[in-house]
């Protein structure tokens, strides 16, 4: 008669033995990526989720549209970014860049602007002669960036001007006038019409962007005291469209050159 106790254990010793060689079969069997593939898709017209997705966001798009394409204002002549040391474009931006910024500045710390400085490259289009939208705002300042103010020392207000001189670039301004004389170094340096003082605190509104080191303007991490206005500068661009039906850009020199 066959032993059925002893089977029992040799099968049940067998079926373990054979439940550890997978485990560690499974444990050392590795894979690798041998072949990556993809196909095109094409989205058209024709396509019946496309169409799905177009009609539902086409109320959406025509209602920004609508927002968008509504005249605010009107340039009596164009607002480029030509120029030296300065451009239409730029003495615009600075001069309402400070002006409505003055405003929730003075409101919040009961203190004043001195200087806007703001970079030439962040400005991405003109204002062109004619009816102005808030689209036009949004092609001149596509990006999301808004205005700080920064307390800077009278000797940082030369490290300003200096860098000014150094990238040759007409870098938008307003608040402080100079001039560059013959060797390359600046004079006559008036902040609001006023002879600059080394020890004396300005305050300066500019971007985020540039408040954080942006195109290499290292002098504004030295500010001994920041504040964020929470107001984009696009805003500020849309609100002083609103608020003037004709754009004037203030053209007296605020760089000259011997």
């Amino acid at each position: 008669m066959v032993n059925l106790k002893n089977y029992n254990v040799v099968l049940k010793h067998f079926v373990l033995f054979l439940t550890f060689l997978f485990v560690v079969s499974c444990g050392q069997q590795k894979y690798y990526v041998t072949k990556v593939e993809g196909k095109e898709i094409g989205i058209t017209d024709k396509n019946t989720e496309v169409a799905n997705i177009e009609n539902f966001i086409k109320p959406y798009r025509e209602n920004i549209d609508k927002d968008l394409n509504a005249v605010l204002s009107n340039a009596p002549q164009t607002l480029d970014k030509s120029g030296e040391w300065q451009t239409p474009m730029g003495n615009f931006l600075a001069d309402i860049t400070l002006e409505k910024s003055n405003v929730v500045f003075q409101s919040r710390e009961k203190k004043s602007i001195d200087i806007c400085m703001m970079n030439h490259g962040g400005i991405r289009s003109i204002i062109p002669k004619g009816n102005v939208t808030a689209r036009t705002a949004f092609e001149i300042m596509p990006f999301e960036n808004s205005a700080y103010v920064v307390a800077l020392k009278g000797e940082q207000i030369l490290e300003m001007i200096n860098y000014i001189i150094t990238e040759k670039k007409p870098h938008p301004l307003a608040g402080l006038t100079f001039t560059i004389d013959k060797n390359n170094t600046a004079k006559a340096i008036l902040v609001q019409g006023k002879p600059l003082e080394n020890d004396k605190i300005y305050y300066v509104v500019t971007s985020d962007y540039l408040y954080n080191g942006g195109d290499n303007m290292l002098f504004f991490k030295k500010g001994v005291q920041s504040f964020d206005l929470n107001y984009k500068l696009r805003n500020i661009i849309i609100d002083y469209f609103k608020e003037n039906k004709i754009i004037e850009a203030k053209s007296d020199i605020r760089i000259t050159k011997e």
